[in-house]
């Protein structure tokens, strides 16, 4: 069943807003922006996916968020999805340096309801949520998105659905896999027990409904930015 969508609040009334990226300087900016182009009544910050997530957990829900792509305990497009589900109708607008149009589409069919270059001016960051307030997806007008091809799309979506049943420790443990560790090594890494790292490592092959860590890491790899690229994972 499909989440009902989140409205936000129409014109003048004042929304809450959780801004989710790791670079000081930048959430700075993006916050003073967001004061200035729109009426906030809260605006809250989060370094991390996990720190976002702990507090949505505790109850509270933002009108809307914006999410860099490039944080340090994420890979790839999975921490959208992890987002989506733990918000499930809130609208999540991408603000990313990583705006090759592959990976705005891939956004947008994750489920994000726009994207916005983070070199962009105060002006689509106002059309943005303008066209969120009435209910459509935005994407800036110079930005080419390409016709997805269907069994490419079906894989990927399929892969970031699976991903984002993920926990976030979950998550921790498929990326250290993903590099080639042993549970022995995960577990130095995490400073947690290896029969701890064992449980979660089942865990993670069952919900991602493979036999093998080998598997596990093929459906990791459709989610990330070098599969959608087809190449090097670009810059922040």
């Amino acid at each position: 069943m499909t989440a009902p969508t989140h409205i936000l609040p129409q014109h003048a009334e004042a929304m809450t807003t959780l801004v989710i990226d790791d670079h000081p300087l930048f959430c700075d900016a993006l916050s003073m922006t967001l004061r200035a182009i729109a009426p906030i009544k809260t605006l809250e910050t989060a370094e991390t996916l996990t720190a976002a997530l702990s507090r949505l957990a505790e109850g509270w829900q933002p009108d809307v968020v914006f999410l860099d792509l490039n944080l340090p305990d994420v890979n790839g497009l999975d921490g959208l999805m992890r987002l989506l589900t733990a918000a499930p109708g809130v609208p999540v607008i991408v603000v990313s340096a990583m705006a090759e149009p592959r990976i705005v589409a891939s956004t947008l069919r994750a489920g994000a309801r726009g994207f916005i270059p983070k070199h962009s001016k105060r002006d689509i960051f106002r059309a943005a949520i303008t066209a969120i307030r009435e209910g459509r997806t935005y994407v800036p007008d110079d930005i080419y998105l390409p016709e997805a091809d269907d069994n490419t799309s079906t894989f990927q979506e399929a892969a970031l659905s699976r991903l984002s049943t993920l926990t976030a420790q979950q998550a921790r443990i498929l990326g250290l896999i993903c590099e080639g560790l042993l549970n022995k090594q995960i577990a130095f890494e995490l400073s947690i027990a290896e029969p701890t790292v064992k449980a979660h490592v089942t865990a993670i092959m069952r919900k991602l409904g493979v036999q093998s860590r080998t598997q596990a890491v093929l459906i990791a790899q459709e989610a990330r930015f070098t599969t959608i690229l087809g190449g090097d994972q670009p810059a922040a």
